[in-house]
């Protein structure tokens, strides 16, 4: 059925699947020998389609595959491209530290094995995304080179109708985790300057492996937890580890005067069936008063 909204708020004017850290490898190895890495990227692909979501584009926030090889890429392109043309949405790849710049731009977009940056700019009918490459080739850490930021200057220098979303990898945000410490994004305030009085709207990033949000800038950054696996944060910070469990993408909704990032979780977990779309059209035939009182206001005790 077509998108009923009963609220204040007009329907959502774009929706990117944000999806992050697949950690692919290839002939389907498990990662640590635990985390059955193709396992969860098809699980994750199927609750994606289950949404029934039009999206406008698909981002995966780097780290694709976990050593850069040749082989991973391409079943991850092949994995994950049906999908997205069954969604109707381009692809946006982002590189991460695990992932090496030259296999990346052959197998993903069919490019030149160079070491340049992969960088990009989509228009989503006027909302702007561009894909930031914050690796530093040989380090697991993040850094924004001086060519890379003036580029995005220059991209910046013209408003986007929608407004504009940055994609990268390392999150400009603290962790709680003392050793994420040595692997964030370094020189920050360089990325600070470069953004400041322009129209970002939205940072999507990677990397910790787990879901979490702040301001930068002024900007909100939403994190998208990992589809490989995710961080039992329910340890004291220095004792935090990998677990099988957890894994989410997000919904991000993009309207006039906000953007939402809901966390989506990949899980088995049974569910209820008390709203369904038959329920949203009958409240569609009633008032809003009646609406309310069918809805809104609790039984008397």
């Amino acid at each position: 059925m077509d998108e009923v909204r009963f609220g204040a708020h007009a329907p959502a004017r774009r929706t990117i699947v944000h999806v992050s850290d697949t950690h692919l490898l290839a002939g389907q190895a498990k990662l640590a020998g635990m985390y059955d890495v193709t396992s969860s990227l098809a699980r994750t692909l199927a609750a994606i389609e289950r949404t029934g979501v039009r999206a406008d584009a698909v981002v995966f926030t780097g780290d694709l595959t976990d050593l850069g090889e040749p082989d991973a890429y391409r079943a991850l392109r092949e994995a994950v491209e049906p999908v997205a043309e069954r969604l109707g949405a381009p692809i946006v790849w982002v590189a991460g530290n695990h992932d090496e710049r030259p296999a990346l731009r052959v197998e993903l977009l069919d490019g030149s094995a160079t070491q340049e940056p992969v960088t990009g700019v989509w228009d989503l009918d006027g909302l702007r995304l561009i894909a930031l490459d914050s690796t530093v080739p040989g380090w697991h850490h993040g850094d924004l080179g001086a060519d890379q930021l003036a580029w995005l200057n220059r991209v910046l220098a013209e408003p986007a109708p929608l407004g504009t979303i940055l994609a990268l990898h390392h999150p400009p945000l603290p962790s709680h985790l003392p050793f994420f410490d040595i692997l964030e994004l370094r020189h920050q305030e360089a990325l600070a300057d470069a953004i400041a009085g322009s129209d970002v709207r939205a940072i999507l990033a990677g990397h910790l492996h787990y879901a979490t949000s702040g301001m930068f800038a002024g900007v909100p950054v939403h994190v998208a937890s990992a589809t490989c696996y995710t961080m039992d944060l329910a340890l004291p910070a220095v004792e935090v580890n990998g677990m099988d469990a957890g894994q989410a993408f997000h919904l991000v909704h993009v309207y006039d005067d906000t953007i939402t990032h809901a966390v989506v979780p990949v899980t088995d977990a049974p569910t209820a069936d008390f709203f369904s779309a038959e329920w949203v059209a009958r409240m569609a035939e009633l008032t809003p008063e009646e609406r309310l009182e069918r809805f809104s206001r609790k039984p008397a005790r």
